[in-house]
């Protein structure tokens, strides 16, 4: 009888999070581990013992399963990072434990613990964002800043050390959307404050680097505010968010600021309660960016105004933004878009929409917009799932459909239990609270008892 495949952690380093994707690419190929070790000239030990974090890769080994299963190189992209952490580890350990990534840094002490609960605590504060908004929309463009080329200096920030640094961001951001941030951010505000910020520190080869360098830096912070909301840390949130708008200011970045500005600050007000500020947010990133926009941008910005519009309850404006956001996507070209926003295809415009009309009320068109975004999303994407089937099953609350909305909620449940998001256990929660109504069901008392089996922290 074969071993049952030792579990991966893979937040917990560069390695483990190697190992897991090259388990899932073999699996995907249908190859065992002594077939694909057959097909590169390994031996099955040597990839099962890489696989299981035990062993680092040599490059030849990466090149080779990369081309055997056709990944399009999707594991050599993983490698500069791989061999970061091997040299890392190579040296002698007079590093500070908070550049350490393992097990035990992800075990809370009670001194941890306590600073964050007081993290979490720190008040989401919709004031100040007009002035925030409002320096940027008059910020003039920058001027270029003087580069110090040290030349030779193992610490000017290159081609070379950033696309290391975009790597890193683009597997984060994938760990984030599989496991949530409570897995994930931890090593993401390590990295933050050791590597993104020693490359801060130094100066870039040109102007250029200098440039996406900021812009990079921003995305990272983007990703911390993102990982702050889904911890339940929103006044972080909003502290982060701000320091990623300043950094596109930096780069001289129009069109990542207005994005963060609607998108990314305005959501957050939205999800604290706050649809007022949000609607300015939008509206000043609508304004900002009115001649540097892509159509995909352009969508984006409109479809936050809508959802605001939505929350307050003004149908009308609410609709012809919906209507705006869906023609300028139809005229996008995602080739011609910036990297971080061609995830704005139409199925994940149908979920913004699909959002819009459950705030409006209308739960039919909210289910069919559902359908249409749960159908094109990625397996990899378990968070956005377990929100988007819990929302479904709301709607189906909302219209009556009582069985078909506990069976619905079931499958979110499962999805949220997958995570480690503070998002779907409010999700789970909001369910259930659209559900108390019929309370006395049978389906109904089964899903409370479900919930408190399957993911105690959202049982109320």
């Amino acid at each position: 009888m074969g071993q049952t495949p030792r579990e991966l952690e893979p937040s917990l380093s560069e390695r483990h999070f190697f190992g897991a994707e090259l388990r899932r690419l073999r699996e995907q190929a249908n190859l065992s581990q002594a077939r694909l070790g057959a097909m590169i000239r390994y031996s099955a030990d040597l990839v099962r013992r890489v696989e299981t974090a035990d062993r680092f890769p040599s490059r030849e080994f990466v090149e080779a399963c990369d081309k055997a299963m056709a990944t399009g190189g999707a594991l050599m992209r993983l490698l500069p990072l791989l061999e970061k952490r091997r040299n890392s580890e190579g040296k002698p350990s007079a590093a500070s434990p908070s550049s350490q990534i393992g097990v035990s840094s992800f075990v809370p002490t009670p001194a941890s613990a306590s600073l964050a609960d007081m993290v979490i605590r720190v008040p989401f504060q919709p004031g100040v964002l007009d002035r925030a908004a409002l320096d940027w929309l008059n910020t003039p463009a920058a001027h270029p800043w003087p580069v110090t080329k040290r030349s030779g200096s193992p610490d000017g920030v290159t081609e070379e050390t950033l696309f290391s640094a975009e790597t890193a961001l683009a597997m984060f951001r994938q760990l984030d959307h599989t496991h949530g941030a409570g897995r994930v951010h931890a090593q993401v505000q390590r990295y933050v404050e050791g590597e993104l910020n020693r490359l801060l520190a130094n100066s870039p080869a040109s102007e250029a680097i200098g440039r996406r360098l900021y812009t990079l830096a921003a995305g990272f912070f983007e990703l911390c505010g993102y990982q702050a909301v889904d911890t339940g840390a929103r006044g972080l949130a909003q502290r982060r968010y701000l320091r990623a708008l300043r950094l596109t200011q930096a780069a001289d970045d129009r069109l990542y600021g207005s994005y963060l500005l609607a998108v990314n600050i305005g959501h957050l007000g939205l999800h604290c309660g706050y649809p007022e500020p949000a609607l300015r947010m939008a509206l000043t990133a609508v304004r900002g960016s009115e001649t540097q926009a892509t159509p995909a941008v352009r969508a984006a910005l409109h479809a936050v105004v809508a959802r605001a519009h939505a929350r307050l309850g003004h149908e009308r404006d609410c609709l012809a933004h919906l209507d705006v956001a869906e023609r300028h996507l139809g005229h996008s070209r995602p080739d011609d878009e910036p990297t971080w926003i061609r995830y704005l295809t139409p199925a994940y415009l149908a979920d913004e929409i699909a959002h819009c009309f459950h705030d409006l009320g209308r739960p039919q068109q909210t289910q069919r917009h559902l359908s249409d975004a749960l159908a094109a999303l990625s397996p990899t994407h378990v968070r956005r799932l377990a929100i988007d089937t819990a929302l479904l099953a709301s709607s189906l609350a909302a219209a009556g459909h009582i069985d078909e909305a506990c069976a619905t909620a079931r499958k979110a449940v499962d999805y949220a239990a997958r995570t480690s998001s503070h998002r779907c256990l409010q999700r789970i929660v909001e369910v259930q609270a659209d559900l108390e109504p019929y309370r006395c069901e049978p389906e109904v008392r089964e899903f409370g008892e479900y919930v408190r089996h399957q993911l105690p922290l959202a049982a109320v």
